[in-house]
């Protein structure tokens, strides 16, 4: 029978979270706005002014922040040469390959070949991006008028940018409606610089906005949908196959590959849906991101363009490097996952596996710190690590346009190679920073801020809750926590 005491404790379990109880930081910087909230504070009470519309309406003006930061480039950088769009820090992919890759021209991405003059490279023939981003690309071309080249291109990034904003809106919500009691933890997405300095460089965010609702509708039970959603995601960048990856190796512990079949099942139909008639009839147009990526040198951002600088040695065999690196991380956070006291949750092992791509990658682009996002919001939702390690992604979002402004202008502006070098190498330990405090919570489950309660994985879905079949090491001496 269940006792006054333990109903009492249930019941707790089911209030929302608020940061300024649990979060130090948060409680510090309430005091801006007039201190945390009392015991008898009503939080969501209001019909229109909930957590949730509140956090919306900061994403919107931090995401508004970020295309005003793009305003010299918009007026001037993006569009007369020079080192001036690097200077400022304001470049984006997104006006250039308006022309760059023929949708100026009204070319059909995969189907038209690119010519040489217009892309800037004889190594570059069709659009090289995943169908789902190239039918993003295109479908912001039909919004964007014909006209002179610079004011058809800037209207090309607004378009984008409108675009785009609704996807950061949508990963907002998904993220604040994954875990029921952490409706605020949003605020670390709508909030976060990273969102709002690297939103508008490329498409990335889309196919993250993607993951994040699949992740959402796993939370809820809803294996297949989920896997719908991951697998367009992937349709649109490759990472997100590796939550997939993650969700196996927890429901292979769990007993539950059952579930995980049907997220997978989805996912394979959604990606064929997208990408099987690309496929079919335009084959070399859709084969070109996958050359692309196999082809693609060294690159900026990975700790190979360290090695190979500073050793002269090109690197030609970088492909199987990282491919053998990747695969040992992958191996080394399988093994933790069945091997520790107790199983991880889904937010945690996503994101070490995310972040074994991104530590081992030939390239690292600023805006890949998006990918990882949500995931370290799932994972760790602490003001003070998430600032930290967003901290040195700032300082590598600098640094990496202050070098190209070095390579591309006069020199008299930028960063060296070895200025450029630390620039990488704080990025690399913000993402191992991260990675360290995730594993330490994995190994000691009384240091997860999720589990403080004694909650099992609040966003795990079908894993919340579930006894554990497949283990390494010893089975954990206390039951888990019914979901």
């Amino acid at each position: 029978m269940t006792s006054v005491r333990d109903r009492a404790e249930d019941d707790r379990r089911e209030l929302p979270v608020r940061p300024t109880d649990e979060d130090p930081l948060a409680a510090a910087a309430s005091g801006l706005v007039g201190g945390p909230a009392g015991r008898w504070a009503r939080i969501g009470g209001h019909r229109w002014w909930n957590p949730l519309r509140v956090m919306v309406l900061i994403a919107i003006g931090m995401f508004a922040l970020g295309m005003a930061q793009k305003a010299s480039c918009y007026s001037a950088g993006w569009f007369h040469g020079g080192d001036g769009q690097y200077i400022h820090a304001c470049y984006s992919d997104i006006p250039h390959l308006y022309t760059q890759r023929g949708f100026a021209a009204d070319l059909v991405p995969y189907f038209d070949r690119i010519p040489d003059a217009m892309s800037g490279s004889p190594d570059i023939h069709y659009l090289e991006y995943p169908v789902l981003t190239g039918l993003f690309m295109e479908v912001a071309s039909w919004f964007t008028p014909h006209g002179t080249a610079q004011h058809s291109a800037q209207i090309y990034w607004i378009v984008n940018s409108a675009m785009l904003m609704i996807c950061a809106v949508v990963l907002v919500v998904c993220v604040a409606r994954t875990n029921r009691r952490r409706p605020w933890d949003g605020l670390l997405i709508a909030l976060s610089p990273a969102l709002a300095l690297t939103a508008t460089i490329n498409w990335d965010l889309f196919a993250v906005a993607l993951a994040a609702a699949g992740m959402m509708l796993w939370s809820r039970g809803r294996a297949v949908p989920a896997g719908v959603l991951i697998g367009l995601a992937t349709a649109a960048k490759l990472y997100p196959v590796l939550i997939l990856a993650a969700l196996f190796v927890l429901c292979l512990r769990a007993g539950r590959l059952r579930q995980w079949s049907g997220a997978l099942g989805g996912a394979v139909v959604a990606w064929l849906l997208v990408n099987l008639p690309v496929m079919l009839l335009a084959p070399d147009g859709w084969a070109q991101f996958y050359t692309f990526s196999q082809e693609r040198h060294t690159d900026y951002g990975s700790f190979w363009l360290i090695i190979m600088e500073r050793s002269g040695d090109p690197l030609s065999g970088v492909n199987a490097y990282g491919t053998a690196v990747m695969l040992l991380l992958c191996a080394g956070i399988a093994g933790l996952a069945l091997y520790a006291p107790r199983r991880p949750r889904v937010g945690q092992l996503a994101f070490l596996a995310v972040a074994a791509l991104l530590l081992s990658n030939k390239v690292y682009s600023p805006q890949y710190v998006l990918w990882l996002l949500p995931l370290a919001v799932l994972a760790r939702p602490r003001w003070r690590d998430l600032l930290i390690w967003q901290g040195a992604e700032v300082v590598y979002f600098l640094g990496i346009w202050m070098r190209l402004a070095y390579v591309t202008g006069t020199k008299h502006h930028g960063l060296t190679a070895d200025a450029y070098h630390l620039a990488i190498g704080a990025h690399l330990l913000g993402v191992l920073y991260l990675c360290v405090l995730v594993v330490r919570d994995i190994l000691l489950p009384e240091y997860d801020v999720l589990r403080l309660d004694g909650a099992d994985d609040p966003a795990g879905g079908v894993l919340d809750g579930a006894e554990d079949v497949f283990v390494l090491g010893p089975l954990p001496d206390e039951p888990k926590h019914a979901a």
